[in-house]
């Protein structure tokens, strides 16, 4: 693997606490049924609700790209090197990105627009990355190198900055900022 240990660390950082919810070492369908879970509870979405049932389909679509694409041993779990592997190819060309990946990034920007104004603001960041661990101050101020001193981040400018996260060699690019962690 061509992964330099800076893109690795970020990796790893949203491997442990995106994606390896259970803290088993490998992601599998049970890390994403924990994920919806969580997901709904901390936006207070039950069983029956539109937003619930949407986020569980979104998810399991998302495990099975994820799973198709990076499961190269076909063992049901995507370890470690599976995960950083298929970053690595994602690095070499971000603008042809696999369906789930894209539709993650979507996700993920929807997630964090609590509002659904179309842009996220310091507060839905905060509520979302704080919700994983993170210190709020922390979260504070990697939505300031995010935004770039401004106030929202719009879609297109979110999806420039995931695009930077996964790629990017530079620690201070303002991408590396978009999982709401300041230091890797």
């Amino acid at each position: 693997m061509s992964i330099s240990e800076f893109r690795k660390k970020k990796l790893m950082y949203v491997f442990n606490v995106f994606f390896d919810v259970n803290q088993s070492g490998t992601i599998d369908r049970k890390d994403f049924e924990l994920a919806i879970e969580k997901i709904c509870s901390m936006r207070g979405w039950k069983a029956a609700d539109e937003k619930y049932k949407k986020t569980h389909e979104s998810m399991i679509q998302i495990w099975d790209g994820l799973r198709q694409r990076a499961d190269s041993n076909k063992d049901g779990q995507v370890s470690v090197d599976e995960w950083c592997s298929m970053w690595d190819e994602y690095s070499k060309n971000p603008d042809k990105a696999l369906e789930w990946q894209t539709q993650y990034m979507v996700f993920m920007f929807h997630l964090e627009d609590a509002s659904d104004d179309g842009a996220i603001d310091v507060n839905e960041f905060i509520s979302v990355c704080s919700c994983y661990g993170l210190k709020p101050a922390e979260c504070r101020q990697a939505f300031e190198k995010l935004s770039m001193g401004n106030a929202e981040i719009s879609y297109d400018q979110f999806v420039s900055l995931w695009k930077e996260f996964f790629t990017s060699e530079n620690a201070t690019d303002a991408g590396n900022y978009i999982f709401g962690k300041t230091k890797f």
